[in-house]
């Protein structure tokens, strides 16, 4: 009835190469530009460069690339600042953004050999391994004597499946460097899928004694232990894993795998379950641990792990096709029916999924729909059998293509448990807030060079007008930061308040979280503008768009309290249809802060702020394409606001529109919006 555990396919044994990679070379590459860059650069470029090195080397990679940033306005033509600023963006997940960065360094400078490789590199962790061959062999053509060239090309062939030129490779690099233990592990896997398990079991014999203390030559080594069913040598192998490494849940997930082909059931259920202690949302261990759960017969606790797994992936047949087997169990046959039609319509060749579910006509009374299900199961069968026989299909053929159909969730295939490359937890994917005008508590006039902040003459006048510090912030700002003395606060209250007195007092309201007073008071200070003209009556934009965001914030309050807050949703929500059913999704009527920027845009037509906020309100209100006109409008006018590509990129991805989305988050991230590298690592890797 239930189909067996899901392992790991080639590409989680291939997790480590490029992270390995990417740690034997910089730490070299930050060496040895030490000594040869530039020193006739200006001072303030060398600190600047100095500085994002440093960050480089200590993996503070946001950090270092605001460094590089601010390099690249000074000096357009180093090619280095470009490189190292590529290697910051790749250590964060934007792969699309340090390819850009890597494209320029070697149009700066054609012989740029650092350039070429790291091209190659990026371009083989997109799958496009001709491109990626192509870089490596301009590098080597510039740098023949560079043997970790041959490491990185090697592990290309290897993910191309050109296994024997991948062995070549690494036959090489080894030759000149016989003391690295993850060449022995590559060539060792290399050797595992050309059938050889002896040169195999060599490798990573040999990658384990150059390095008793790598927890990796153990998992790789206890897999091919597994493989050959020596089931005691391979778990005494994860518990060396373990032991070196009580965080290795790569090694708790092959362990689970083995206890449960030697029907230790509690000891695979125990691994399973410290696996998702860690890892929460990994669904391959959510389906192994639904799987065993159903064969011992708790068919409650599979339905709950089945439906997980298949609200992270919608369309993986194999989770669809034993749920609804749990939910037969459960009687619950027509929720049965729902899974089996959705496993055939992804898998129409499913012989199986239509026996069972003529099985559930069956059970449901619908004689005519079982018999056309059986025949049609019956016919199936027969062709494979007739194809197989004749040798037009083979079984090895059938099976890759299988494992491609039922591959699981990207993250699934692509995780190998590897902290450092690819972080896999769940991520809180919500719209960058609102802009709106804020208390900064003491008055700041202070410009600063390469800022990249908006100024608008307008804004500098109305907070030069004002007696307190203010700022236009999407940042949440406390009353204790920006409390005023009661001498301070006597010297601008009056008893006949302007519309100024009457923005601050509704600051003052915010910050403390009476919403209702604030609301009446930014009324105020706009009737109080209401009829006029000249600079003071263009203050009344400031006073609506402040209006509008608090509106919009006392209507997610409201949400929230009920438990409906409005976020964007990447997948499509809902488990189960049993479930869906009961579920009540209000529509919240966000019109009147939508009129608020709207009049705000009529008064100052050139604001930004103005725009990104109506993307936000015309997103939570599902209108989709008029968000992203405003946050186009909105970068138009500020070409530097990484919000407002944040924002773009994520609607965008809802939309399908990934490769698009994750360009805007890569110049997100570029642009100092460190959440956007939480949500690339999530949505846009596509390595192969």
């Amino acid at each position: 009835m239930f189909f067996g555990l899901q392992k790991y396919e080639k590409s989680a044994v291939l997790g480590k190469f490029m992270s390995r990679l990417v740690k034997y070379f910089v730490f070299t590459f930050l060496l040895v530009i030490a000594g040869v860059h530039d020193i006739r650069a200006q001072y303030d470029k060398d600190a600047f460069f100095m500085r994002g090195r440093r960050a480089l080397a200590d993996g503070k990679y946001a950090q270092a690339i605001e460094n590089f940033n601010v390099l690249a306005q000074l000096d357009t033509a180093d090619y280095w600042n470009y490189f190292f600023r590529g290697i910051a963006k790749y250590n964060l997940g934007d792969l699309r953004g340090a390819k850009r960065d890597f494209d320029r360094s070697v149009r700066i400078n054609p012989v740029f050999t650092s350039g070429y490789h790291y091209k190659g590199i990026t371009d083989s962790r997109f799958g496009d391994y001709d491109s990626a061959l192509f870089n490596f062999q301009k590098a080597l053509e510039l740098r023949p004597g560079n043997v970790g060239l041959y490491f990185s090309r090697g592990v290309t062939y290897f993910l191309s499946q050109q296994f024997d030129k991948a062995v070549s490779d690494f036959d090489f690099y080894i030759r000149k460097e016989p003391k690295d233990p993850s060449a022995y592990l590559n060539r060792g896997a290399s050797w595992l899928f050309l059938g050889d398990t002896l040169k195999a079991m060599n490798d990573y014999n040999k990658a384990i004694r150059l390095d008793r203390f790598d927890p990796e030559g153990y998992v790789r080594r206890g897999r091919l232990y597994a493989g050959q069913r020596k089931y005691e040598q391979a778990i005494s192998d994860m518990n060396t894993a373990i032991e070196l490494d009580t965080t290795n849940t790569f090694a708790y997930f092959n362990r689970a795998l083995m206890y449960y082909e030697q029907q230790n059931y509690k000891a695979a259920m125990s691994d399973l379950n410290r696996v998702l202690k860690d890892e929460p949302g990994n669904a391959l261990t959510l389906y192994n641990r639904g799987l065993i759960s159903a064969n011992l017969g708790a068919y409650e606790d599979a339905l709950s792990d089945m439906d997980r797994v298949l609200d992270i992936n919608p369309d993986n047949v194999l989770a669809h096709f034993n749920r609804a087997s749990v939910l037969i169990e459960l009687g619950m046959y027509e929720d049965a029916l729902d899974d089996y039609d959705r496993a055939i319509e992804l898998y129409p060749d499913f012989a199986k999924a239509y026996m069972n579910r003529s099985y559930v006509h069956q059970l449901l009374g619908n004689a005519k729909a079982s018999k056309k299900d059986y025949d049609t199961a019956q016919k199936k069968v027969r062709e494979y059998r007739e194809k197989s026989a004749s040798g037009k299909t083979s079984f090895a053929d059938t099976t890759q293509k299988y494992s491609s159909l039922l591959a699981l969730d990207a993250e699934f295939a692509k995780k190998d448990f590897n902290d450092e490359l690819l972080q896999h937890r769940d991520i809180d994917i919500k719209l960058r807030p609102m802009y709106r005008f804020v208390l900064t508590g003491k008055k700041d006039d202070t410009m600063y060079a390469l800022s990249q902040g908006y100024e608008n003459p307008l804004i500098v006048r109305f907070k030069k007008s004002l007696p307190v510090g203010v700022d236009v912030s999407n940042e949440n700002v406390s009353l204790a930061d920006a409390a005023l003395s009661e001498a301070e606060q006597a010297a601008w209250k009056t008893t006949s308040p302007d519309a100024e007195e009457y923005f601050l007092r509704a600051l003052y309201e915010y910050a403390g979280k009476h919403y209702n007073s604030a609301l009446n008071y930014y009324t105020q200070s706009i009737d109080y503008r209401d009829k006029e003209s000249g600079i003071e009556g263009l203050y009344r934009c400031f006073y609506h768009i402040n209006r509008g965001a608090l509106r919009a914030e006392m209507i997610e309050f409201i949400s929230s309290i009920e438990s409906n807050v409005q976020v964007l949703s990447m997948d499509d929500s809902g488990n189960t249809r049993a479930r869906v059913k009961d579920q009540v999704v209000r529509r919240y009527d966000y019109s009147d802060a939508v009129a608020d920027m709207k009049e705000a845009m009529k008064i100052v037509p050139d604001l930004p702020y103005v725009y990104f906020n109506l993307g936000n309100l015309y997103c939570l209100s599902s209108e989709h394409v008029n968000s992203i006109e405003n946050y186009s409008k909105a970068i138009e006018l500020y070409p530097y606001m990484g919000d407002a590509y944040f924002n773009r990129g994520l609607v965008l991805i809802y939309l399908k529109d990934k490769e698009k989305g994750c360009i805007d988050l890569s110049r997100a991230g570029e642009l100092g919006v460190q959440d956007a590298y939480g949500v690339i690592k999530k949505y846009c890797e596509d390595e192969k």
